[in-house]
């Protein structure tokens, strides 16, 4: 575990990796100088603070500390994925039900299962994945939403011309985009183990674990995430699209 240990110069120096992203965008133009320095300064705060409220909560091992953990990075989640929908007309509450529900019905599955155990040093985490991938499906599916009716508006308005509820009107756009939303998840469980090795496995090989077992846990998190974000997707695609449809059935 020593040999894992980061000291505060190798992350002075590890800096210099963002001098390259900054030299970048100086020499092409880019404009990002300010957004990649407030990205990293943002994001070595927040490590900073969480670090030390997980070292409290794991420390205290409390249910409830637990519970409000995953409240809290539900709501997170659900604030950022709703964000990213353009349409005026988007409701909060559509994330954080999509949010809740794959995520509790996916934690659930995994501690029924015995697969982690009802802890915050399990809980939390894995959390924090399920909800974080289902952040990603939820935006595109608002994202590809918002397009494909802006896209066939005119067809979603004959078919509801000739009688067609919202729901059947709006079918072939919900499938299309609960599909563009799940693939990133499906592409990646692909090419797990040959293109990249993802953070838990590799966490694991870190740690000292023999590459076999931290294999296991990869699979597991692979099936966890394929269950999440479908959930989420499918969720967020069903409540969102009625939105874009007032009192009156009509379309926006």
């Amino acid at each position: 575990m020593k040999n894992m240990m980061v000291s505060n110069l190798s992350l002075v120096l590890a800096f210099a990796l963002v001098l390259v992203s900054i030299a970048i965008s100086a020499k092409e133009k880019l404009g990002l100088t300010k957004d990649i320095l407030t990205s990293v300064f943002r994001a070595i705060i927040q490590l900073v603070i969480i670090g030390f409220v997980l070292k409290f909560i794991f420390h205290a091992d409390q249910l409830w500390l637990t519970i409000v953990s995953t409240l809290v990075i539900i709501f997170n989640a659900s604030w950022n994925a709703n964000k990213r929908d353009p349409n005026p007309h988007c409701s909060l509450w559509n994330s954080i039900i999509a949010e809740a529900i794959g995520t509790y019905v996916t934690l659930g599955l995994l501690i029924f299962s015995g697969v982690i155990k009802p802890i915050p040093m399990q809980v939390i985490p894995i959390t924090g994945m399920i909800a974080g991938n289902e952040m990603v499906a939820i935006g595109l599916c608002y994202k590809a939403l918002h397009d494909s009716f802006n896209d066939l508006h005119q067809q979603v308005l004959e078919k509801l011309a000739l009688g067609s509820d919202i729901k059947l009107a709006s079918m072939p756009i919900l499938r299309r985009n609960i599909k563009t939303a799940m693939q990133p998840t499906i592409d990646s469980a692909k090419t797990v183990g040959l293109v990249n090795l993802p953070g838990m496995m590799s966490g694991l090989i870190f740690a000292g674990i023999n590459p076999v077992y931290a294999i296991k846990y990869q699979i597991m998190i692979t099936f966890m995430l394929l269950s999440a974000t479908s959930l989420g997707a499918v969720i967020s695609g069903y409540l969102a699209y009625k939105n874009y449809f007032n009192e009156q059935m009509q379309l926006r």
